[in-house]
């Protein structure tokens, strides 16, 4: 299968591996040439943030990314903050996800809401505006913030992707996101459908250009042929639409790294 274009690859390092194998990963990855690494923030495992400062100090090159921070769980101002921080701090190599997390595992903690994708527009709208460097005085159903400014806002404004799934979420994703971050688009027809929604809030959203599709996709190190069943899940994934692929081992065997002498160079 012949892809449109190369995606830019990445690797995921899983919250099933022990926080303090991060830093090896991490340099492994950069070692490797990899462009990506991307972390989660899953309950109750990982803290997407920590683990995010502990990787960006660990390397020099490789872009670190969030996938994904769960909006019902961090005041909006607080994760500006955190973001700001960790954007000043390695300018240009830190990439920001947001998702309205998964409903079970907010009820578990009392932050379920009633309409996730009201509060997912309400809270980027925010953290984006208060990373501009924006005074942000807004009351919605949700985010209420009174004349909110950050003091270090960063000066390279970091990527925002936003997780999506569903076909609301991904209009909206194309709406506000600088990227969408997809991890259920398992084949071309998957992604190249969740491209055309993405687009279409791209479209509605009145900005120029066009958000930046990312697949997370698994891939097991243990079976045979690993070179060649990357080279086509990257092919089948890109001719769907995709501009990146981050390719994640399974829960069972998280350690990444035996899949980087197989990535395509």
């Amino acid at each position: 299968m012949a892809a449109a274009s190369t995606p830019e690859i990445g690797i995921v390092f899983r919250p099933q591996s022990a926080p303090e194998d991060l830093r090896a990963v991490a340099r492994a990855v950069e070692d490797a040439g990899v462009p990506e690494l991307w972390l989660w923030e899953d309950c109750f495992l990982e803290g997407g943030l920590t683990t995010s400062a502990t990787a960006l100090a660990a390397t020099e090159r490789v872009h670190v990314g969030i996938g994904l921070l769960p909006v019902p769980l961090r005041n909006p101002a607080l994760a500006a903050m955190e973001v700001a921080t960790l954007a000043r701090l390695e300018p240009g190599r830190f990439v920001a996800g947001f998702g309205h997390g998964v409903l079970e595992w907010m009820g578990q903690v009392s932050a379920r809401v009633a309409s996730p994708l009201t509060l997912l527009r309400e809270y980027v709208t925010a953290v984006r505006a208060l990373l501009d460097g924006e005074t942000v005085d807004t009351v919605g159903r949700y985010v209420t913030l009174r004349d909110v400014r950050l003091g270090w806002p960063p000066a390279v404004v970091p990527e925002i992707t936003v997780g999506a799934r569903g076909p609301k979420t991904l209009r909206l994703a194309g709406e506000i996101g600088d990227s969408v971050l997809l991890d259920s688009a398992a084949d071309e027809a998957a992604v190249r459908a969740a491209r055309d929604l993405v687009d279409e809030g791209r479209a509605d959203s009145g900005r120029p250009g066009r958000t930046h599709v990312r697949v997370f996709t698994e891939i097991d190190p243990r079976a045979d042929t690993l070179e060649s069943r990357i080279a086509d899940r990257l092919a089948e994934l890109a001719a769907g639409g995709a501009d990146a692929v981050a390719i994640q081992a399974p829960a069972g065997a998280p350690d990444p790294r035996p899949l980087l002498d197989a990535l395509p160079r």
